[in-house]
């Protein structure tokens, strides 16, 4: 049995070994952006690396801040520079309704403890000054199952790698065994392998965002298995540069407030960056700042690099359809539109499969005004 699951493994593992990545090479000359790990653990709670370590892999994989996010670390470390990368502080807080991951506390969170109740720690992560997330809020293992408190969460992790491996993992044949094998021949590729998006947490953040402007995460869940540097080189969070110049200040702790400040703006996006990077990327038509257009506008999606025809797509959600152009937005309906671009990269067994390239958040769409 030893010798078979070996083969089976094997015979992922050398195709994987040809994948090619970027799917969608960058322009010459293009912007770079500032990107990051979100929602990292280590040795402080159940990760396999030391921060030591997590920042190193983060430098390897070209990252410029990893925001920590141990579990009831509720007196994480101050913020710092290891390995030319800023560690942000933030923390996983466990309460008895799910997880929730917070971050740019400005004070001390005050009266913690785990397995609290959940509207408890929402309002401490407030009264802080913090940013809340709702921790992979639709996972069949931990999902956030207070409605009351959900409401008032402005963060949602929309896909989540930690959510995606327990996916692979609940199918060991048909899904856990390619997805080893195509990771000891490429851990890239292994980890893109994983990236299978199911409808329940779009349509769960769909409807949250109806009622308020809400926050798109992607989130690295980042534990160590796979490896830190292999979910690194994945994914990231992107902080364009009218949001967030480079370089960041060499003080740690005002560089840490400017990322977390850019990543509860609305303005920062996650990309799936094997399949490329997102510089250039621009959703236009739409207000800047607070992220809202109305019924009847037209949105217009840049698309950056250099696709090949047929590699890219713009998919819509909520109350918007796809132009005929495929690269226009029309809004249909008041409510809330989400747009991402796919891209069409290497399958798990052969041939190709679509997978999401880059998230931002949503967009509100307002009734039409007066005399429109």
């Amino acid at each position: 049995m030893g010798l078979l699951l070996l083969g089976v493994v094997g015979l992922f593992a050398m195709p994987a070994s040809c994948a090619r990545y970027p799917v969608v090479p960058p322009k010459a000359g293009a912007p770079t952006w500032l990107r990051g790990a979100y929602h990292v653990h280590t040795t402080r709670s159940d990760g396999e690396g030391t921060v030591a370590e997590v920042a190193r892999a983060a430098k390897e994989a070209g990252l410029d801040f990893v925001v920590l996010t141990d579990h009831n670390d509720f007196k994480p470390p101050a913020p710092v520079w290891v390995e030319g990368v800023l560690l942000v502080p933030g923390v996983e807080i466990s309460t008895s309704a799910g997880h929730l991951a917070a971050f740019g506390m400005t004070q001390p969170l005050k009266g913690m403890q785990a397995w609290m109740p959940p509207g408890d720690a929402v309002k401490a992560v407030a009264a802080a000054g913090g940013t809340a997330v709702l921790a992979h809020p639709v996972q069949e293992r931990n999902p956030w199952t207070d409605d009351a408190s959900t409401r008032e969460v402005p963060g949602f992790e929309l896909y989540s790698a930690d959510t995606f491996f327990r996916q692979v993992a609940s199918h060991p044949v048909s899904r856990l065994l390619p997805t080893v094998g195509a990771y000891l021949g490429n851990p890239g590729h292994g980890v893109m392998t994983m990236v299978s998006p199911e409808p329940g947490p779009m349509e769960r953040f769909l409807e949250l965002s109806r009622e308020r402007p809400r926050l798109a995460f992607c989130a690295h869940d980042a534990h160590g298995i796979p490896s830190y540097s292999a979910v690194f080189e994945s994914m990231a969070m992107y902080l364009p540069s009218e949001l967030l110049p480079k370089p960041l200040p060499r003080d740690a702790v005002e560089a840490a407030a400017q990322v977390a400040r850019a990543l509860a703006s609305g303005g920062a996006l996650c990309a799936f960056r094997g399949l490329g990077e997102p510089a250039g990327f621009l959703l236009e038509g739409i207000h800047p700042e607070r992220r809202e257009a109305r019924v009847g506008d037209v949105l217009r999606v840049h698309v950056p690099g250099s696709p090949e025809e047929g590699t890219v797509e713009v998919r819509v959600w909520g109350d918007g359809r796809t132009g005929a152009d495929g690269r226009s937005v029309e809004l249909t309906g008041a409510g809330v539109v989400q747009v991402e671009v796919w891209a069409r990269g290497p399958g798990r067994f052969i041939g190709t499969e679509w997978r999401p390239w880059i998230v931002p958040s949503p967009v509100r769409v307002l009734p039409r005004g007066p005399g429109i």
